[in-house]
């Protein structure tokens, strides 16, 4: 073999190992959790209220595919789950990384959830059943404006998230908060919003969105209970402090 040829060969193997490293390490991210957090492990040694939402997906979908790591399906579907909680079967399809038999699956669980929450009628009497509805949403790592919908009685009728912001502030505008809650005919809101920096302080930020907020509600007819600055283990209530 001649100098070149060698060269070639060697250029080429150097660009196979390149292109190994790369899909191994783009599609690592939950191989490369310890076993004992893993999903499947958490759940047996704490119980499935332990577990955040993207886990409980990830248990859902079982596995991702050689292009995409069940972590990053489950994302994709919580991101989408947070827009509407009335996604399809042929909607969830859509994601990369999901079949039609695991659509059907994950669309049953989603209907059984449903169709049980219907049952329990559950009531927003103080800012604790407010903290309780959206605790779960805790641990995203980006701040979201959560609004929980009610009817007359103050039971929950739907729980939404109307904005993503950014780490330390979320933008938010009137028409996000009551959209759905007109569609769905609520008589009254409770928004929330998790703090990542784990500080459950209102910013002077979020005083001015909460008035301009209760006062869109004053005008639609819709009454803004309450604002809840939260973390995964504590809150901040605006009414409790007066603010409200």
């Amino acid at each position: 073999m001649n100098f070149s040829a060698r060269i070639g060969r060697n250029r080429d193997s150097a660009r196979i190992l390149s292109m190994s490293y790369i899909i191994r390490t783009e599609h690592s991210s939950f191989k490369e959790t310890r076993p004992e957090d893993r999903p499947r492990e958490k759940i047996s040694r704490l119980g499935a209220e332990a577990l955040t939402d993207k886990e409980l997906l990830m248990l859902l979908i079982g596995s991702g595919t050689s292009g995409r790591a069940v972590d990053k399906v489950a994302e994709d579907l919580l991101s989408r789950l947070d827009r509407s909680n009335s996604l399809s079967a042929d909607e969830i399809m859509r994601i990369p990384g999901l079949g039609k038999a695991k659509a059907s699956a994950i669309d049953a669980a989603l209907e059984l959830g449903r169709r049980r929450v219907q049952h329990r009628h559950r009531i927003i009497a103080s800012p604790s059943d407010i903290f309780r509805e959206i605790q779960h949403y805790a641990s995203r790592e980006q701040e979201n404006l959560i609004v929980v919908m009610l009817n007359g009685a103050h039971e929950v009728i739907g729980t939404i998230v109307a904005t993503v912001g950014l780490l330390n502030k979320t933008i938010v505008h009137p028409r996000e908060v009551f959209a759905d809650a007109i569609r769905s005919r609520a008589a009254a809101i409770a928004i929330a919003h998790n703090h990542p920096s784990g500080n459950i302080d209102p910013s002077e930020e979020d005083k001015e969105v909460t008035i301009r907020i209760r006062k869109a509600g004053e005008i639609l007819g819709i009454k803004v209970l309450d604002h809840l600055v939260f973390t995964e283990e504590r809150y901040y209530s605006f009414l409790e402090h007066g603010l409200m």
